[in-house]
């Protein structure tokens, strides 16, 4: 049994990605029947789409954990970091393969957070600029915050198509 205020980060962070809350979609639902057209679709001309949102969302989930345990850099999959270039021409197989990028790093996360001492919450691990505790809840609102625009986006592709 993790301690209250582990319990209470995992709830934060799952409700961000894939539990049901009152606030509407999270970041899992945002993005649930989302075709590989749609994610691909740009606002326009230097604007991110919900594909690149997806696989940054993935890398923060993946940069949160890595600071928690203490890990070095460049075990992501994909070569740079924080935003990573999507072209218009991608397929339906490599859309599928980085939502899957997106639920295993959120997982990875997850089974993280729920090993951390309590004790450990306030401490500031190396390379960041807040604690652990302001990591964790940080990487929650992160993905509501991503959730929202891809509703917009969703919506926009829509009328663009019509």
């Amino acid at each position: 049994m993790a301690a209250p205020e582990i319990s209470l980060l995992l709830e934060l962070i799952d409700q961000g990605y894939n539990r049901k809350a009152w606030h509407g979609p999270n970041l899992r639902g945002s993005i649930r029947r989302v075709d590989a057209l749609t994610a691909a679709w740009r606002p326009g001309d230097g604007r991110r789409n919900i594909w690149e949102i997806v696989v940054h969302a993935a890398y923060w989930k993946y940069a949160v954990r890595r600071r928690l345990v203490g890990e070095k850099r460049g075990s992501f999959p994909l070569k740079g970091s924080n935003w990573f270039l999507r072209p218009a021409t991608l397929t339906a197989d490599k859309w599928e393969s980085d939502v899957a990028l997106l639920e295993q790093t959120h997982r990875a996360l997850r089974a993280a957070v729920a090993e951390v001492r309590p004790a450990d919450l306030d401490v500031r691990p190396p390379g960041s600029k807040v604690s652990n505790r302001a990591m964790l809840v940080g990487i929650g609102a992160h993905d509501l915050y991503h959730a929202g625009q891809i509703q917009l986006l969703k919506r926009l592709a829509a009328q663009a198509r019509h």
